[in-house]
């Protein structure tokens, strides 16, 4: 490779929608970019964690990253991931202008009940693991995580996140049923009507097909779930306002879909059958000084075959990069920069916290009560605020880092070339054969 010019070459992990907006600012100020992506696709949640029938929305921000990947700045790197395949420490060595850490959040929080976690895939499911199998699964040859639905399901959350995760179990449990009686209908067409509508046209119930449904267990009460946001300095009149909305919402949307609510319930023990987890102790909780406490003396049963957590999504730590509770420890919040590691920079869920629709309260951005009643009545997805957002906060972080980098001496050329041929090696190793264009369409999922 001939000697290249002296240039500031920034390193990116993670390729999705914080990932893809970072690289395509850079690229837009003449900075060089090395993608680094752990997938074949570089879509993330778009296309593992935004549940299937979003698929208009899936398009379209699809094309806005390949076509902010395709920049002839940005060298992609796909089956590539930070601190699996390349460590930090190995990176840093190669002497960048800087590094940026967009990796999302893609851990789910540890569901607080010791032992459980022995039932994963036994009764016991995380959400992260339940939407990507829900998203894959109809795809020929899928070969991910497998999920033994089981009817009476109980999903611990209480966010717009454990909403989908419900959305989808019943959904599956009723498309199942009716198919089984002869009645073909698409799961979309299920989830655009809704359950209660298709069902009553069908003259049939859900104990008519046999069904009891899930339920949705919150600690706090439902006028507490973060369906509406109260507005700063709210009057009680907006207040408790904001609240009768956060509950006629629910309302609304639990009649669509057909499941049960408990709100101030909290898990403190498990019940086993042999292996399996055959459900969960729950107590009443109240709430006292804005936390959900445990009362005493309330402990019930309730059997379930089946018991999903949805309490959260948590970036996976990072050899190298020091934490702050479950997040990384950031010292400049206008750049993202982690503490204690001098040019390497975080953006997205892994500094904001936010895996879900709630990320686009960030920079003063409020989901606002129509898009928030639109996505749990099933005509809009709720999403669209949210991606906006993320991309938002990148271009942000990386104004403020290029300003930065245009303060220091470019890199030598020399160094540039040796970096060069770093990721030339990478992009052997998995097959890529260089252009963008190229390799998405070559690795791109058929329309299921």
């Amino acid at each position: 490779m001939p000697q290249a010019n002296p240039q500031h070459v920034v390193l990116i992990a993670g390729g999705a929608v914080a990932g893809s907006e970072a690289a395509f600012q850079f690229a837009q100020r003449g900075i060089l970019c090395i993608v680094l992506e752990q997938n074949d696709r570089p879509y993330g949640k778009i296309e593992d964690g935004l549940p299937r029938w979003h698929v208009n929305l899936r398009l379209q921000e699809e094309k806005k990253i390949d076509d902010k990947l395709s920049h002839p700045l940005v060298h992609f790197v796909p089956r590539t991931k930070l601190s699996r395949d390349l460590s930090l420490e190995e990176v840093l060595v190669w002497g960048l202008s800087a590094v940026v850490l967009a990796l999302g959040a893609w851990r789910d929080r540890p569901l607080p009940l010791p032992g459980v976690d022995q039932f994963v895939g036994r009764g016991f499911y995380y959400q992260n693991p339940l939407v990507y199998w829900f998203n894959h699964y109809p795809e020929a040859g899928y070969q991910g995580p497998t999920v033994e639905l089981e009817d009476g399901a109980i999903v611990i959350g209480g966010g717009l996140a454990s909403l989908d995760v419900v959305k989808i179990l019943m959904l599956e449990a009723v498309a199942r049923a009716l198919a089984a009686r002869g009645h073909s209908l698409a799961l979309y067409e299920l989830e655009r009507r809704g359950i209660q509508k298709v069902l009553s046209e069908l003259d049939l119930s859900l104990a008519g097909l046999g069904l009891k449904g899930c339920t949705l267990i919150y600690r706090r009460r439902v006028e507490d779930m973060p369906l509406a946001e109260i507005p700063e300095d709210a009057t009680p009149e907006q207040t408790e306002k904001t609240r009768a909305t956060r509950r006629r919402l629910l309302r609304t949307f639990a009649e669509k879909y057909l499941f049960s609510f408990q709100d101030q319930r909290v898990p403190v023990g498990y019940l086993a059958d042999g292996d399996r987890l055959a459900g969960l102790t729950l107590a009443a909780t109240e709430v006292k000084d804005g936390r959900a406490v445990t009362r005493s003396g309330t402990e019930q049963s309730a059997p379930s075959r089946m018991v999903v957590s949805s309490i959260g999504s948590i970036p996976e730590p990072i050899p190298g990069v020091e934490m702050r509770g479950e997040m990384y420890r950031i010292k400049d919040r206008g750049t993202g920069e982690v503490e204690g590691l001098n040019g390497v920079f975080a953006v997205g869920n892994a500094v904001t916290g936010k895996g879900n629709i709630l990320a686009s309260l960030k920079h003063g951005r409020v989901v606002s009560q129509h898009m928030l009643e639109h996505y749990l009545l099933g005509t809009a997805s709720g999403y669209e605020e949210v991606l906006a957002d993320a991309a938002t906060e990148a271009r942000e972080k990386v104004g403020a880092v290029a300003d930065r980098l245009a303060g220091q001496a470019r890199l030598p050329g020399e160094r540039v070339t040796g970096i060069l041929d770093r990721v030339k090696s990478l992009q052997d190793r998995v097959g890529y054969p260089g252009d963008y264009r190229q390799w998405i369409d070559r690795v791109r999922l058929p329309q299921v």
